[in-house]
Formats: structure tokens, sequence, C-alpha cells
């Protein structure tokens, strides 16, 4: 989102469906009714006029969870190009569980990812998928994949932004945003958690056969010469 929020044609919003999804599911999530007094609750009123409604810019980036995408008629996204960010879970959990405590399947999204992968490609779409390993490794061969992929110019611009809080960051930035505000890039990719957290080796092994789905539809960096 920091990435795409520095283009001269884009406007971008965070996780306009994070209210909606505390809504329906009663997640414990922390600054929660900061978030729900924050946003409008109403999901398909979200979807409606605000993802599907009128635009101020060329491009809109809607930041969006893929386990917020609950209780919703998905036929909006026949309308949007869509993007799949996704993470190693031997990163993911370790992270998700100092924010959540013990997480669940539902909460990491990669179910939900693989499920939004094949409706997507049922209805002849080619979503892309964008492995946050490529990303940290090669910023600007990832991002210019990505814009290839979407038909947008590549913005070299997309590589660098400032430090600290963002005036478009959601209600729940303060817990969530702390080490992304220390950044003003894409960091270098730090090794996985040591030993992995016993306690979420079970989780690890329901969420690694839905991750190796998702790699194999990835995306790759592009050289500009590629």
């Amino acid at each position: 989102m920091y990435s795409f929020a520095q283009r001269s044609d884009t406007r971008v919003l965070d996780e306009p469906l994070y209210a909606h999804f505390l809504r329906v599911t009663g997640a414990r999530h922390p600054l929660r009714e900061r978030c729900l007094a924050a946003q409008d609750q109403d999901g398909e009123r979200v979807v409606r006029e605000v993802i599907l409604g009128p635009q101020d810019s060329p491009v809109a980036f809607f930041k969006l969870m893929a386990h917020h995408l609950v209780e919703l008629d998905l036929g909006f996204m026949r309308h949007t190009l869509n993007v799949l960010l996704t993470r190693s879970p031997r990163r993911v959990l370790p992270s998700l569980r100092l924010r959540i405590g013990q997480p669940t399947l539902r909460d990491t999204g990669f179910r939900r990812q693989c499920e939004l992968l094949d409706l997507l490609r049922g209805w002849g779409q080619s979503p892309a998928v964008l492995d946050s390993r490529d990303l940290l490794q090669d910023p600007p061969g990832a991002l210019r994949a990505l814009c290839a992929h979407l038909g947008i110019p590549f913005q070299r611009r997309m590589l660098q932004w400032p430090a600290g809080p963002k005036s478009y960051d959601g209600a729940w930035a303060p817990e969530w945003y702390k080490t992304a505000h220390r950044t003003t890039g894409f960091q270098p990719m730090r090794p996985a958690p040591s030993p992995f957290p016993a306690n979420l080796k079970p989780l690890l092994s329901e969420c690694e056969p839905y991750y190796a789905r998702l790699l194999e539809r990835a995306i790759r960096p592009s050289r500009p010469d590629g």
C-alpha cells in the first residue's frame, strides 16, 4: 500500500472492509472498538459506494485482507483487477501470534486466498499472485512484473516512501504498523524466526499446502528489458 501510494496516478484506501469483518465475525482484534467506530460496518454498502463507486484518480488501490471477505457477494471482484500478496507461513504465523494470540487457519488467510484464486480463475481472470520474498529480494523487478500484469506503467517512485504514520493509514495502524512506520522502502529479507514455535506447528502444517498452491501461480520479477 505504501508503495502504490507514491504513484502519481493512484489513490489508496486501507482495508475498507475491516469493520465489516469485525462486526460479522466478532473477532477480538487490537483496537477493535476504535476500528468499528472509524469505518462503515456495512460491507455491501462499502463495496457498492467505495470500491465500485466513483474514483477521483486513474488508479484506485484497495488494500483488502482475504479473510475480511466474508458474508459478502464477491461478484464485485469481476470488476476489479485482483492481486493476491502472499508470504511464507513460517513468517506469518509468529508475527500474527504477537497481535492476536493463538491464530487459526481463518486468521492466516491462506485457505481464503486459494478459494479466491479458484473463484477468479473460474471467471476467466488471471489474478496476479505476488510472493513477498520476491518483493523483498528484488523490489523493482517484482513491481515491474506486477505493473506489467496490471497494465499500468511502473514508476520508480514506488520504491520509497517517507517514514512515520500516513494520512491514509487505517485506525488500527498504531497497533499493526509500528514496524512499517520505521521504513522508507522495502527492507532486506530477514531470517525466519528460529526455532519455530512448537505450538504453531500444527497450524503451519495446515497452511503450507495452500501457500505451495499460491507459489505455483506467482509472477516472477522482471528486468527492464525482459
